[in-house]
């Protein structure tokens, strides 16, 4: 009986993980030659977002948005994970601190 409880809780735990993982849209985003690739990026309204971003430059980055309340250094050939939302919807600018005139981009939420 003991196996039997400790097997559905483990069943349960990963059936949790699952829907949570399942309601995080993910969005990928790229730095190069500090530029943010892809600079438009749309998503639905209401939904927790999971903002993934990788540095393919050598230098560090910092993943920043005033609209979107997030600050975040990108370290050279580095990645971070960033949460946003749920957003109402919008146009919200991102940018790179260190490179501001080319490191732009905009999440866009839909209806």
């Amino acid at each position: 009986m003991a196996f039997f409880m400790r097997f559905m809780v483990l069943g349960a735990v990963l059936t949790l993980s699952a829907t949570a993982s399942a309601a995080e849209p993910e969005i990928r985003l790229v730095i190069k030659d500090h530029r943010f690739t892809p600079t438009e990026v749309t998503a639905p309204a209401g939904q927790k977002l999971r903002l993934v971003i990788e540095n393919q430059d050598a230098t560090p980055e910092e993943f920043e948005s005033y609209a979107l309340n997030r600050e975040k250094i990108v370290p050279g050939g580095g990645k971070i994970v960033v949460f946003v939302g749920p957003l109402k919807p919008g146009r919200y600018e991102f940018f790179g601190e260190f490179n501001a005139q080319t490191a732009r981009g905009w999440l866009v939420i839909e209806p």
